[in-house]
């Protein structure tokens, strides 16, 4: 003979693997977004400001260009990569040479480059208007001869990284959406099945509160078990990317990847609690026939 149903029996594993699949697209989003994020710091960190000094500039004339540049509040401060970097005319030779493959000293007969000091920005400061600002005000520096950055690569920069997030952000809320429809459609057919012994409850006198306290209560914990297996995907996925994808580690930031774990989680129970609560409502003031 086939194996009865039991009355009040609930697809749990289903309603989990639904809300799994869910927190997990939503918290894969989530990443991408936390590292796109770094990814532009960490180019942004590496644009630099160059600084020429005058030829005939003594050594105690360089350090007291270094001095007033050090105090500049746009100068990035940073323990991770150093902010201002001292270029000799040898070495920026140097680099030349080995760029292009060609040797000007040798038709020039000497080094026309000048020694420079490369400055890191702060990311606040990371606008063509305010690199123009900063321009003007390093070369009002005694001893400073020119002041050069790429121009317009800020901008550039800035309108591709609004687009990024714009499609990231357009995407996470398309999948956020699709994702809670399926979810409480899901917890629908759930709470279909429990239909006849909501309505037996009613008739034995039990209140609305007392029906939908357990049905809830499993919500949010159906919510927090997808929540919780989801993480572990997330964390897992994240960390077999970092072990075989070169570079990838620099990109990770594990206070805000918490975050984002605990917001998988809190997301969870919101959405078992909700969808729970708005599908027992529609079957609590539904009538009997209708009920067939």
């Amino acid at each position: 003979m086939p194996k009865k149903k039991k009355i009040g029996s609930y697809p749990n594993a289903m309603i989990v693997m639904s809300l799994t699949a869910a927190l997990f697209l939503i918290g894969f989003c989530g990443l991408l977004v936390i590292q796109s994020k770094k990814l532009v710091s960490i180019i942004r960190q590496n644009i630099e400001v160059r600084v020429f000094v005058d030829k005939e500039e003594t050594t105690a004339g360089r350090d007291s260009i270094l001095s007033v540049i050090k105090a500049k509040p746009y100068v990035l401060v940073s323990t991770e990569v150093t902010p201002i970097t001292f270029v000799s005319k040898e070495e920026a030779a140097k680099e030349f040479i080995e760029g292009t493959k060609e040797d000007f000293a040798a038709f020039l007969g000497e080094n026309p480059l000048r020694d420079s000091y490369r400055v890191k920005i702060q990311e606040d400061y990371f606008e063509e208007a305010k690199l123009q600002l900063i321009k003007k005000d390093l070369e009002k520096i005694k001893g400073v001869y020119e002041v050069v950055y790429q121009e317009d690569l800020a901008d550039n920069i800035n309108k591709n990284v609004t687009k990024i997030y714009v499609v990231l952000a357009s995407f996470a809320l398309i999948m956020l959406i699709i994702i809670v429809l399926l979810v409480n459609n899901t917890i629908k057919l759930a709470i279909y099945s429990q239909r006849f012994l909501i309505r037996s409850m009613q008739l034995v006198g039990a209140t609305n509160g007392f029906i939908q306290r357990p049905y809830v209560v499993r919500g949010a914990v159906q919510g927090l078990i997808g929540g919780i297996l989801a993480a572990v995907l997330l964390i897992v996925l994240q960390q077999l990317a970092v072990r075989n994808v070169e570079g990838l580690a620099m990109l990770q930031e594990y206070d805000k990847i918490i975050l984002l774990v605990v917001a998988v989680l809190t997301l969870g129970v919101l959405i078992g609690i909700s969808s729970t609560y708005q599908s027992l409502a529609r079957y609590l003031r539904m009538a009997l026939d209708d009920l067939y």
